[in-house]
């Protein structure tokens, strides 16, 4: 069995201009079409493109309103057209003006509107994702400061690389991946402020969900709350855990099988995701101002900044006292010792024999006083 070639579509932004063209909001065409809003913002954004009968039925909506975006000034259902043809009728018949030049009317000229400053787009971004955010994080590690922790860290390497982070076709995701992988790290048990667990949830179901969650393994876990809480289709969940998209499938699985098994009211994936909804609402999590944020990120970066410029400076000092101390010849090394063999043993002190004693005698009684003892004896 052959496949035909897929619909054609049109270019991302082509696709966004047509729907807003319409009238219609992302959620409108995510249900028409039958998928997410997380789904629709990815095809106008151009990370992913829609197969199957999804892109079928996403052409023929966008070729749709494509119609009806060239036909609307064309359109004769305009309720002032009849009004006006019936006023002209009842108005006595007068002679046919004479032909002449058809006015234009001027374009209408809007001044365009002011771009954001950086500052005021990062505090729009933080304002539309961190509440979410913090959220999400709390199911990935059932502790509320560490959730806050990882949202605000995150934006603060978001408005580090806010060069990099405005111009990313999907910032959301891109702050989203940072606090998971901040909110995932093993490293959190070693600090002594993470080592105890913290209160669990008031309600029963609350805690038996929560456990399951906290006993799924992290790669398990977050493609679970990326495809069931989040809303992800499966491709943008394997590039956000940064899988296969066979093994986020299976990922997936595993993690509703081992929900399921302990908890048989949540086998349907659509009341799982209601109830990981709930779980996450029922907390009371905030994160701090945008302002904060931006404040504590801009001093980290000048910590550090500091600090390597002072390590840059310590090696520098410690390389130039090196070849200032360090010898400008070659000095061969000391030689090791040798073993002298044929020396006689060191024997204690005691009498002196007949020999030693003679020349003693013999030694006190040449030696004279001055420097005449120096003058050598002729023959």
């Amino acid at each position: 069995m052959t496949q035909g070639p897929a619909t054609p579509l049109p270019p991302p932004k082509e696709r966004r201009r047509l729907r807003v063209a319409g009238s219609f909001t992302q959620d409108q065409i995510a249900a028409r079409v039958g998928v997410t809003r997380k789904t629709v913002r990815a095809w106008e954004n151009g990370r992913t493109t829609p197969r199957g009968r999804k892109r079928e039925a996403y052409a023929s909506l966008l070729a749709e309103l494509a119609t009806d975006a060239a036909d609307s000034p064309l359109r004769t259902d305009d309720p002032v057209a009849p009004a006006a043809a019936s006023a002209s009728a009842s108005a006595p018949s007068e002679p046919p003006p004479a032909p002449g030049p058809v006015p234009v009317p001027a374009p209408e000229r809007h001044p365009p509107p002011s771009p954001l400053t950086p500052s005021q787009a990062f505090d729009a971004l933080y304002a539309f994702c961190s509440p979410a955010l913090v959220r999400q994080a709390y199911l990935l590690t059932g502790r509320r400061e560490l959730a806050r922790e990882s949202v605000e860290r995150a934006f603060e390497l978001a408005w580090q690389r806010w060069p990099e982070v405005a111009v990313d076709p999907d910032p959301a995701g891109w702050v989203r991946a940072a606090a998971y992988e901040y909110a995932l790290s093993p490293w959190h048990r070693f600090r002594p402020r993470y080592r105890h667990p913290e209160a669990p949830p008031a309600d029963a179901p609350d805690r038996a969900l929560m456990d399951v969650l906290l006993h799924l393994p992290p790669p398990h876990r977050r493609t679970l709350l990326l495809y069931d809480g989040v809303g992800l289709d499966l491709p943008e969940t394997a590039a956000e855990t940064e899988a296969s998209t066979p093994a986020a499938a299976n990922r997936l699985l595993r993690a509703r099988e081992a929900v399921a098994a302990r908890l048989p009211e949540l086998s349907d994936p659509a009341e799982l995701t209601r109830r990981l909804a709930e779980l996450a609402s029922k907390e009371r999590l905030r994160a701090a101002k945008p302002l904060t944020v931006r404040t504590c990120s801009e001093r980290r970066a000048r910590f550090w900044t500091r600090a390597a410029i002072a390590f840059t400076v310590a090696l520098i000092g410690t390389t130039a006292l090196s070849l200032r101390s360090a010898p400008t010849r070659y000095e061969p090394p000391v030689a090791p010792g040798e073993t002298v063999r044929g020396v006689p043993p060191r024997v204690a002190p005691g009498a002196l024999s007949e020999a030693e004693v003679e020349l003693r005698a013999k030694l006190r009684g040449e030696t004279v006083n001055g420097p005449e003892k120096l003058v050598p004896l002729g023959p």
